[in-house]
């Protein structure tokens, strides 16, 4: 019975890392894609984000079949537990980077523009999702906590593209609807950032069973 249930959650953790692996791509391209002006690069991130959302169903089905059939108790309760609440953020994720990409595909963003900050800001971004989900693989614990203080980077790069966009509307007004846009670029991946977030506190919360929104 223990060894089936293994096999189980061995399944678990490599659904999961698929799912990751995925996350991994969607983020990369939406950003590659904003960079470059490639709006066919862009058309490639909704398929991917299709199959997060699939991957998604996927897991949440095995997570409810473990916790129906096998009644788990302890860290065996506590990594499906956290394996539910980690794919909704990586199908936010998905979706997040799926709206970077429409906004590529849309909008005329003058891509050679050094003075705003968001290469740096989609840069951050992809490397905390990355994290995060080497930290769930590697179940390594300091990883996830730098992940979790990282955060504040990526806030204050947002802050700091924000600022930019008003003087450039200050300096050109005939480029508000550009700094709109590339406002919601940068909101998107403030958010991408959030979600990575939760993936890390969800890892502590697998591994140490102590996590920030449940009390004692």
């Amino acid at each position: 019975m223990r060894t089936k249930f293994d096999e189980q959650l061995e399944q678990l953790n490599s659904e999961l890392i698929k799912m990751g692996g995925l996350c991994e791509e969607v983020i990369t391209n939406a950003a590659r894609a904003l960079l470059k002006g490639d709006p066919k690069l862009a058309k490639e991130v909704l398929p991917v984000d299709q199959e997060i959302d699939r991957k998604e169903h996927e897991i949440e089905t095995l997570c409810l079949k473990l916790l129906l059939q096998q009644q788990p108790v302890a860290r065996d309760l506590r990594l499906i537990s956290s394996a539910l609440k980690m794919v909704t953020d990586m199908e936010r994720i998905g979706d997040q980077a799926a709206d970077i990409a429409e906004i590529t595909q849309l909008a005329n963003i003058p891509l050679d523009n050094n003075n705003i900050h968001i290469r740096d800001m989609a840069s951050a971004t992809v490397d905390m999702v990355n994290g995060a989900i080497t930290a769930f693989v590697q179940r390594d614990l300091e990883l996830a906590h730098a992940i979790i203080d990282y955060d504040d980077v990526v806030d204050n790069l947002f802050d700091q593209v924000k600022d930019e966009l008003i003087n450039l509307i200050s300096d050109n007004p005939l480029s508000g609807e550009f700094a709109v846009d590339l406002l919601m670029v940068a909101k998107y991946f403030e958010r991408i950032g959030d979600h990575a977030v939760n993936i890390a506190e969800w890892v502590e919360f697998a591994i140490t069973g102590t996590h920030k929104d449940i009390a004692d």
